[in-house]
């Protein structure tokens, strides 16, 4: 008579134990990853590499380019580098365009192309002027020395020749008396330091 309940107690214990071997596993397969490595998801990650790769080869804009192409997941990283941002922004691009891409990680090296800042663009203004304003000031010094050895000259020193230097060219005009004169006055002017060549075309021969 006291036999059942021992067994009733002992079917107690072992379901309570199964239960609590269940409850166990249950809490286990709630902890395990999901099946993103699975064989399915492999496969159709190396197809996407695959295709990305594959419109890399026939785009032109990636010529010049070495990328290297991983997927995992649906997420397509992309590294090495590129010519130019152009270039790789399309990589991007081509990458987001092959069915089964979930995101793209652009991780491409590619040269930037700095856009001048107002500091810079106002420096070149700046060097620009001063290059023009040097380049008037030693016109003008060209021909003050110019002018100042016509009338040291003994032999051209009487004639009202005029002088103008534009970009160390100097042109003289005026009247003198003979030839000799005109090729006497154009070797002095040609003596000036900074002087490149000197137009007599508008010294005249005749009277004074």
């Amino acid at each position: 008579m006291k036999a059942k309940p021992l067994l009733r107690s002992i079917s107690v214990a072992s379901f309570v134990a199964l239960a609590a071997a269940s409850a166990t596993a249950v809490a286990d397969s709630d902890r395990a990853e999901p099946h993103s490595s699975s064989v399915g998801v492999a496969i159709d990650d190396a197809t996407i590499t695959g295709k990305v790769k594959t419109k890399y080869m026939q785009d032109s804009r990636l010529k010049h380019s070495d990328v290297s192409v991983t997927t995992a997941n649906g997420v397509v990283t992309l590294t090495g580098s590129a010519p130019s941002s152009e270039a790789k922004n399309a990589a991007a691009e081509l990458a987001r365009s092959v069915e089964g891409v979930s995101s793209v990680e652009n991780d491409i090296h590619a040269p930037t192309v700095s856009t001048p800042s107002v500091g810079d663009k106002v420096e070149s203004t700046t060097k620009h002027a001063a290059k023009k304003t040097e380049r008037v000031a030693s016109d003008s010094w060209i021909t003050t020395k110019v002018k100042s050895s016509l009338l040291a000259d003994s032999i051209v020193k009487g004639f009202n020749i005029s002088v103008k230097t534009r970009h160390h060219i100097v042109s003289l005009s005026g009247t003198v008396d003979t030839q000799a004169s005109i090729d006497h006055a154009a070797d002095l002017a040609k003596q000036v330091k900074g002087v490149e060549s000197v137009d007599t075309s508008g010294l005249q021969i005749g009277h004074n």
